[in-house]
């Protein structure tokens, strides 16, 4: 049965499996826990994960059950529509450039109290009452992600310009999963609306972070966009210019896939991208031989 079968009310797909088949599924997993055992794992949560409640009550639990088998999990977030929902209930209009939110300094106002104030509260409430521990932190907290001015036209939309580790080293160390929403700030205490998927890949990069998970609404890179059939599991980057020319990567997976590229190049060792509309997705690409959606290594060059 299909993983994509199982709905809430009927049994799991674990409650469904034989002693035999659970005893599988648990020695399977157990390289993967060896091999992941106290190393740093950064996912970068987004798309109808976050709008889903089901969806995203199987994330908060798989990241719960990842810390507590002894990955140091970092979860990043964004939070596009909830800042579009509460931005139209104060009859403030959404601009966009090039899939950017164009960020005034009262957009940029409600971005910060969005994603620090309601989001990340309720997702570190959540891995509470998973079980988990967890702080949530912006990246304006410990001077963590500074930033300036990406384009004029975009107004306080930020592009990265230094990672301070320390905030997030020190709230691993005490054994809780930090909750990182993606807001910068200048040495002018501006702050800043930073792409959640840019942030995500900067902070793996700098804790040289065994993986970097980024969750999407696509099973992952498509050879034809309109066959999910067609997966790529594997991509070396060097590979990933070549995939573009051939317009296999286009539209929204461009970024994507270069913060994919960016991540390995500053020392990633794996950077994946999932469907995240798949219950458990986070497991099934961590834990598994099969994994679930596209792979990116270091290639030969």
């Amino acid at each position: 049965m299909a993983i994509t079968e199982v709905k809430r009310g009927d049994l799991t797909m674990i409650e469904k499996l034989t002693n035999a088949q659970r005893a599988k599924v648990l020695i399977e997993a157990l390289p993967y826990i060896q091999r992941y055992n106290n190393k740093i794992v950064v996912i970068k949560y987004g798309g109808n994960a976050m709008v889903s409640e089901e969806l995203k009550l199987d994330v908060m639990g798989d990241i719960v059950l990842l810390s507590l088998i002894g990955i140091r999990v970092v979860l990043v977030h964004g939070g596009g529509p909830e800042i579009s929902e509460v931005l139209n209930a104060m009859n403030m209009e959404s601009h966009f450039i090039d899939g950017l939110r164009v960020t005034d300094k009262k957009t940029a106002e409600v971005v910060q109290m969005v994603l620090s104030g309601k989001i990340s509260k309720n997702l570190v409430s959540l891995i509470g009452n998973l079980g988990g521990k967890a702080i949530s932190l912006s990246g304006m907290d410990g001077h963590m992600i500074e930033a300036k001015v990406l384009s004029e036209d975009l107004g306080y939309v930020g592009e990265i310009t230094n990672i301070n580790p320390n905030p997030i080293l020190d709230i691993l160390d005490k054994g809780y999963i930090p909750v990182i929403s993606s807001i910068g700030y200048d040495q002018e205490a501006n702050s800043y609306n930073i792409n959640a998927d840019t942030a995500a890949s900067r902070i793996a990069g700098i804790l040289k972070a065994e993986s970097l998970i980024l969750m999407t609404d696509a099973p992952g890179l498509l050879r034809n966009k309109d066959d999910p059939q067609s997966l790529i599991p594997v991509v070396n980057v060097s590979e990933a210019p070549q995939l573009v020319r051939e317009g296999i990567i286009s539209g929204g997976m461009i970024p994507k896939v270069e913060c994919c590229t960016d991540a390995i190049r500053r020392g990633v060792k794996k950077v994946f991208i999932i469907d995240g509309r798949v219950p458990h997705s986070i497991l099934i690409e961590t834990l598994t031989d099969e994994g679930i959606g596209t792979m990116f290594l270091k290639g030969d060059n």
